[in-house]
């Protein structure tokens, strides 16, 4: 039992370096502010803001003070990413907190947190991979080319659309998905229904990353700009439509319609939204100056985050 709680040490790690002959130091701290951005960026602040401003039957809206939201998740992910960065300077090598975890705890919670993380990416891929091939459909849609339903979804969705149009709905989209059932080919008999598109899109990223990093970190600059470009085009054009008065509509409630609890409710909605600046950290035995360049990243990639979810909400709202 006591062999599972065996911990290595820095010296131990850095040793394993030396053996494997180590990573490509070649990421500089603008590189890594680009990776935080880049990954954290995503579907979270399209696909969920929203929900925290308006509120669902389970959780009550925020309303125009969904800025304390974002607020209020930052300062709660500053403080891990204060102790992601003192780890990656301390321990500047590949791993994350899985290494993190084997240095201070031991083999076993490393184990359990390196289970953890696969889940956690795994998952995070899942949905956004999911969600792309979403909005691939409908854009391949307005060029009048449509993909068979049973190679563009999955069989939990479709299932899902057939159950919701037993329930009455009538929307073309569940009418699409739910016909992937009836339309799919059949193997050993069950239906061959997979979401190419999605299958697609993270076999091209998995050959970059391969590939190796100096490539994929200049692909992840690109797709940043993109992205960042996109929401400041999404604000210039939104802040000509900006009506204070709605800030404090007395119609809808007034800025926090809901009080406190609203803005906390919808501050664990949009945590979503922030996962990513934590990837910063796996790139610490490619970075030139980790000691500097991680605190640096992953600090940088929370606050750019930060201002641009910020000014997002005060457009939306």
């Amino acid at each position: 039992m006591a062999n599972l709680f065996v911990r290595k040490s820095i010296a131990d790690c850095e040793n394993d370096i030396a053996e494997r002959g180590g990573l490509k130091r070649s990421l500089n701290k603008w590189h890594l502010t680009a990776l935080g951005v880049g990954a954290t960026i995503g579907a979270g602040i399209f696909a969920t803001t929203g929900t925290a401003i308006a509120g669902d039957p389970l959780r009550p809206g925020a309303g125009p003070a969904i800025v304390f939201s974002f607020v209020l998740t930052a300062v709660a992910c500053g403080f891990a990413a204060l102790c992601y960065a003192e780890f990656a300077a301390m321990v500047p090598i590949a791993g994350s907190a899985y290494t993190y975890a084997y240095a201070s705890l031991g083999e076993f919670v490393a184990w359990i947190i390196g289970w953890d993380l696969i889940v956690e990416y795994a998952v995070g891929n899942i949905g956004v991979a999911i969600g792309w091939a979403g909005y691939f459909r409908e854009l391949l849609s307005h060029f009048g080319l449509s993909l068979p339903a049973w190679l563009a979804t999955d069989v939990r969705s479709a299932h899902m659309a057939a159950e919701a149009i037993k329930a009455g709905a009538t929307d073309a989209t569940n009418a699409y998905v739910a016909s992937a059932l009836t339309t799919a080919p059949h193997l050993l008999g069950f239906p061959v229904i997979a979401n190419l598109p999605a299958f697609l899109v993270v076999a091209a990223i998995t050959v970059l990353l391969v590939i190796g990093i100096k490539e994929s970190a200049n692909s992840n600059n690109a797709m940043v700009l993109l992205k960042i470009a996109i929401i400041l085009f999404f604000l210039a054009v939104g802040a000509f439509f900006i009506k204070p008065s709605n800030w404090d509509d007395p119609l809808t409630g007034g800025f926090a319609p809901n009080g406190f609890a609203g803005i906390s409710a919808a501050a664990a909605i949009i945590f979503f939204s922030y996962i990513g600046f934590d990837a910063v950290s796996t790139a610490a035995e490619e970075a030139v100056n980790p000691a500097k360049d991680m605190p640096f990243g992953i600090i940088m990639s929370l606050v750019v985050t930060t201002i641009l979810y910020i000014a997002i909400s005060v457009v939306v709202t």
